[in-house]
Order: C-alpha cells, then sequence, then structure tokens
C-alpha cells in the first residue's frame, strides 16, 4: 500500500518535472516560453478550476469547518512569527523572510495534483480546490501585504492597505474564488455552455502546472543554499505539523484531515520567484527554496501519508 501510494505519487510528478526540464534542455522551450505558460495556468487553467469546484460546492457546517481547518495554522504560524521577532528583535528582513517561506505555498501548481495522485477521486479534487481557497485568501492576503510594506518602508499603514486591497482585487485567483463563491451562496447554476469549457481547461491545470515546474526550475543558478536548507524545515514540517496538531479540533474524518495537512506542507510556490524579484526580496533565497521543496516533496509528502495513516 505504502509502495503503491508513494508510486502512484511520486512517478507523475518526477516525470512531468523530467519532460518540461528536457524541454529545456532540448531547446523546445526557451527561458521566455515558461512564462507564457505560467500565464496560462494562472490566468485561465486554474482560475477555471476554482471558479468550477467552488461553484459546486454546498456550503454547510462541515464544509466552513474545513476551511476553518484550512485557515487556523497560517494564522498560527503567522503570530507567532510576530511575537517571536518581538521577543528576539528579529530584524524585519527576517520576520518576513520566515514568514512568506513558511506560508507560501504551491497549492494550485503542487497541491491539487499530488492529492489528485494520491487520492484519485472527485471528492479529493474538491477538498484540494476547497483548502486551496480557504489557505490562499489568508496567505496571498498576508504575503502580498508583507511584501507591499517591504517596498513601502515609511509609508502608513492605511495608504499600504489600500495598495494592498487594490492589488487583490485585480488577481485572477481571488476574482475567481469570489465569483465562484457568489454562484455557490446564491445557489445559481452555470450554464453548459459555460462549464464544459470551464471544465475542460481546469483539467489541464495539474499536468501543465507540474510539467511548467521542470521548465522553471530548468538552468537556474541557485546560491544561498544552507539559508535555504534551514527554511526547507519550516515547510517541510514545521506549518504541516501545527495542521496535524490543530486539525483534529475541527473533528474532520478522511481524506479530509489528510488534505488539510498535505496542502500546508506543499513547496514553496513558483509564483514566489516572481514576487521576489518584484519587490526585490532575497531572490536567492526563495529561488533555492523552490528548488529544494520541490525536489524533496515526493519523498517528504509520502512520508507525511505515512504519518497521516495511508500505509
Amino acid at each position: 500500500m505504502v509502495l503503491s501510494t508513494a508510486l502512484r505519487t511520486i512517478i507523475p510528478i518526477l516525470l512531468l518535472i523530467g519532460v518540461g526540464a528536457m524541454s529545456r534542455k532540448l531547446g523546445i522551450l526557451k527561458g521566455g516560453d515558461a512564462r507564457v505558460l505560467s500565464a496560462y495556468v494562472y490566468y485561465f487553467a486554474l482560475p477555471a478550476l476554482l471558479l468550477v469546484n467552488i461553484a459546486e460546492t454546498q456550503f454547510d457546517s462541515s464544509t466552513l469547518r474545513f476551511m476553518a481547518a484550512g485557515i487556523t495554522p497560517v494564522l498560527i504560524a503567522f503570530f507567532f512569527y510576530l511575537v517571536i521577532s518581538r521577543l528576539f528583535s528579529f530584524s524585519k528582513n527576517t520576520t518576513y523572510v520566515l514568514t512568506l517561506g513558511t506560508i507560501f505555498g504551491s497549492w494550485g501548481f503542487f497541491g491539487i495534483p499530488f492529492v489528485m495522485f494520491a487520492f484519485p477521486t472527485r471528492e479529493a479534487e474538491k477538498l484540494a480546490t476547497l483548502s486551496l481557497v480557504s489557505i490562499a485568501v489568508v496567505s496571498v492576503t498576508i504575503s502580498i501585504t508583507l511584501l507591499e510594506y517591504y517596498r513601502l518602508k515609511e509609508t502608513s499603514v492605511w495608504s499600504g492597505l489600500l495598495v494592498v486591497l487594490k492589488k487583490l482585487s485585480k488577481n485572477p485567483l481571488i476574482i475567481s474564488i469570489v465569483l465562484g463563491l457568489l454562484i455557490a451562496l446564491l445557489r445559481l447554476k452555470i450554464p453548459p455552455l459555460l462549464l464544459t469549457p470551464l471544465h475542460m481547461l481546469g483539467s489541464t491545470t495539474a499536468t501543465v502546472a507540474i510539467f511548467l515546474l521542470g521548465a522553471f526550475l530548468y538552468g537556474r543558478k541557485y546560491t544561498r543554499i544552507t539559508q535555504a536548507l534551514k527554511l526547507s524545515i519550516l515547510k517541510i514540517l514545521f506549518l504541516p505539523a501545527i495542521a496535524f496538531l490543530t486539525v483534529g479540533f475541527f473533528r474532520l474524518g478522511e481524506p479530509h484531515r489528510s488534505i488539510i495537512v498535505l496542502m500546508h506542507a506543499m513547496p514553496l510556490a513558483l509564483s514566489m520567484i516572481v514576487l521576489s524579484e518584484r519587490y526585490d526580496f532575497n531572490k536567492e533565497t526563495f529561488a533555492s527554496l523552490i528548488l529544494i521543496t520541490s525536489l524533496a516533496a515526493g519523498i517528504y509528502l509520502n512520508l507525511w501519508l505515512i504519518v497521516l495513516g495511508h500505509q
């Protein structure tokens, strides 16, 4: 059972990453081509997947409990860093690196595909999407807020908050989440003529996202490996451990419980490369952290599956 689950998750991911990297090595894709694929997933495939799955979700007490279980570990980690930064007088840079390196995960590009490979059911796909919604809304808001305040330096809190709200209002993932929630809460139905292409777009997310990972990682120069290795512990152990310890309070069954823990263990998101370059914030460290957590994910995520009792 352990071997079959590991093979079902590791082999497809490694093959797709390898094909993506090979496409760069053979010159089939150039450096800029990977950004085109990234734009496709970010602006079309993933928003379609989010919109459809959220719109088809019934938001009852169990659903809200599941979403709360996803949000709680992020909030605990965030406030934990705020407290220890005050106690030990951490610099703003250190506090922000620790926070972003912990809470900003690849829930869509890596998390949904991994869950679909580990739990090949329609229910698991919906749960992975729902956990992405709850985790991403909080994590992305906190992350972009910190990066904006890092760049804005002396700007007032309210001015910085206004900038952040404007950016979030234009984010395609946030827009698709809000639209999906409105459709679900108002109990509307997406017309079949729209639903079919949306399902087709969304179904490409897993394959293209993992392929894209290989294309992105190939050919980059990686430095600050030692610092990235230390930070990787936060992604591999710290945040999923918080999720593992807190998820019991929400009385979740399987696979709900496991999916929440696994989603919090996902590698650092590829989009952090773009964000770190845009905000000129520890670019080398985050690039190396993405490499380490992505390549190690096939092993440590399966170890978490064993801890969660999937033997």
